[in-house]
């Protein structure tokens, strides 16, 4: 691993600063460390965002969850009033790798990375969810834009999230054993937002399921997706499975969420 320079404020105003001077921001470092030690990420500064108190946290109020982006997910796991609010959310982060990562995994360092097998982003998908930054608000839809591609800007850093309360959700996932990401993910919801379904870990991106939406708004059931059928086209094949395998995973795994 090269040689960078570290820091470690305490202000957002002072990451801003780094960001600006081109620091490359660190959140939990699962993800970003591991690239640097396989010399896949080169950055020369860091700035470590684990200082910044206001940054963390959980609030429920309004009818949504607000959760700081370097809360990590074990905090989130735990979190009562996310167990009593958003039960689903919960639980999804509950199966989030293994204990180093969820102890050391943060929200924001997930959604900013935009794996394409991550957890997180079919949460925030699934859900309607408003990503916070430093700069702006951007709603779910518009946030995540392809293979670890996000709306984020240069120096632009993640705040928070909020998460409206949903009068349903669920999630379920067929995970690889070894990384424990999703081979194929499905959170579905139904809220205020109306039904929504995200798929994470079958495609480019998390996406979401426009047909299963139609038939869930119509009934939402498991007894609703029996017959369902996603297409092949344009999603993830390897050695963990074909698009074709995907495609088969997704009504069912769905049709598991709503229960």
């Amino acid at each position: 691993m090269q040689a960078f320079d570290y820091s470690r404020p305490t202000s957002i105003a002072d990451v801003k600063s780094a960001l600006a001077a081109g620091a490359q921001a660190l959140a939990g470092g699962q993800s970003l460390l591991a690239a640097m030690k396989l010399g896949l990420a080169t950055p020369e500064k860091l700035v470590d965002l684990s200082g910044v108190a206001a940054l963390k946290g959980i609030t429920v109020a309004g009818g949504a969850v607000k959760i700081g982006a370097m809360t990590t997910h074990a905090e989130v796991a735990a979190s009562a009033e996310v167990k009593k609010a958003i039960p689903a959310l919960a639980d999804l982060a509950s199966h989030i790798g293994d204990r180093q990562v969820r102890n050391r995994g943060t929200l924001g360092g997930s959604l900013a990375n935009a794996d394409p097998a991550a957890c997180y982003p079919a949460a925030v998908l699934g859900l309607g969810a408003t990503v916070h930054t430093d700069q702006r608000d951007i709603a779910a839809d518009d946030f995540f834009k392809g293979l670890f591609e996000t709306a984020l800007q240069s120096g632009e850093m993640i705040t928070a999230v909020s998460f409206p309360v949903p009068e349903k959700a669920g999630w379920q996932k067929f995970r690889q054993p070894a990384s424990r990401f999703s081979i194929v993910g499905v959170f579905v919801s139904k809220g205020a937002k109306g039904v929504r379904v995200a798929v994470t870990g079958a495609g480019p991106c998390v996406f979401r399921a426009a047909d299963l939406e139609k038939r869930l708004a119509a009934n939402w059931s498991a007894a609703a997706l029996t017959g369902a059928t996603v297409k092949a086209d344009g999603l993830n094949s390897d050695l963990h499975g074909s698009a074709e395998y995907r495609a088969a995973l997704i009504p069912v795994l769905a049709a598991r969420a709503v229960g």
